[in-house]
């Protein structure tokens, strides 16, 4: 039940990425501000989820991981499914900032799997639980947009709120939890686990590189839609847009254990320099295009 949860989850926000953009315009934006608007309605979501993680982690520990999973998916059921009713961009970004704070369903389900299954099968359990969030993702842009081009882009956030509501009703009947709460003596202070690090600088550089990395990934998902448009394709334009999107995260998952086994082979500080030159290149050739 954890997996279709985190599934449904992953699904659900994945589902919006490829209309955003044109959700903006149909909201009324300015047309020199809907690139803006975009980025920000995708930015904000994540920067509260960011800032909120600390605290409903600490509320986690005191009173389980179930409520805390509960409390993101319910309140994410009317973030989300209010969408298809908001009638101009201000309340967008209202419902998108609430999201960002409430959110927690996947490291809650997380938590929970790892603090309830034996040691031993740990790994199995999060490997397997972690597919459900990757499937819901790369399955998600691609639904979205069909579903957006058969349907009408509000009646798509709807439909994601009714899949929260059922993901909260599986959590409440079919999640279990035997929970104990942790006691602030049990608890490993931050800065005896970074006593740990070997080194300080490797980690700092790969923090860097990897914010870098993901501010230019997500950089382009809001605008993507309006990109294709540009590109001259009109018809289908959701549809193509959820492809592509979805497109980016199949080709991640195949290549994925491949350049798992080279980097074993040829040394993993080599293969993340060839991996940032290729990504450069491929991002010169999409402005290309």
């Amino acid at each position: 039940m954890a997996w279709l949860g985190n599934f449904f989850t992953g699904a659900s926000f994945s589902l919006v990425m490829p209309f955003m953009a044109l959700y903006v315009e149909e909201l009324g934006a300015p047309k020199a501000l809907v690139e803006w608007y975009a980025g920000l309605a995708v930015a904000i979501t994540a920067l509260a989820s960011a800032i909120f993680a600390p605290l409903w982690g600490k509320l986690a520990d005191r009173y389980g991981r179930k409520p805390m999973m509960l409390r993101a998916s319910f309140v994410m059921t009317f973030t989300m499914g209010g969408l298809a009713v908001i009638p101009n961009v201000f309340w967008l970004l209202v419902l998108r900032l609430l999201t960002g704070i409430f959110s927690g369903y996947i490291p809650n389900s997380t938590a929970l799997i790892a603090s309830q299954v034996p040691q031993e099968k740990s790994g199995y359990a999060l490997g397997t639980l972690a597919t459900g969030v990757t499937a819901g993702a790369l399955i998600g842009p691609l639904i979205g947009g069909v579903l957006a081009e058969l349907l009408g882009i509000r009646q798509v956030f709807l439909l994601v709120g009714i899949i929260l509501l059922l993901c909260s009703l599986m959590t409440v009947f079919y999640v279990k939890e035997d929970f104990e709460p942790i006691e602030k003596s049990q608890m490993v202070p931050t800065k005896d686990i970074l006593k740990q690090v070997k080194s300080r600088k490797i980690m700092l550089g790969l923090f860097v590189t990897s914010m870098i990395i993901q501010i230019s990934a997500q950089s382009v998902a809001p605008i993507l839609s309006l990109y294709i448009r540009h590109l001259g394709q009109t018809q289908n334009l959701m549809f193509v847009s959820g492809l592509v999107v979805s497109a980016m995260g199949f080709s991640s998952l195949l290549s994925s254990s491949y350049l798992g086994k080279l980097g074993d082979r040829f040394g993993n500080h080599r293969l993340l320099l060839g991996a940032l030159l290729y990504s450069f290149i491929m991002y010169v050739m999409s402005v290309l295009a």
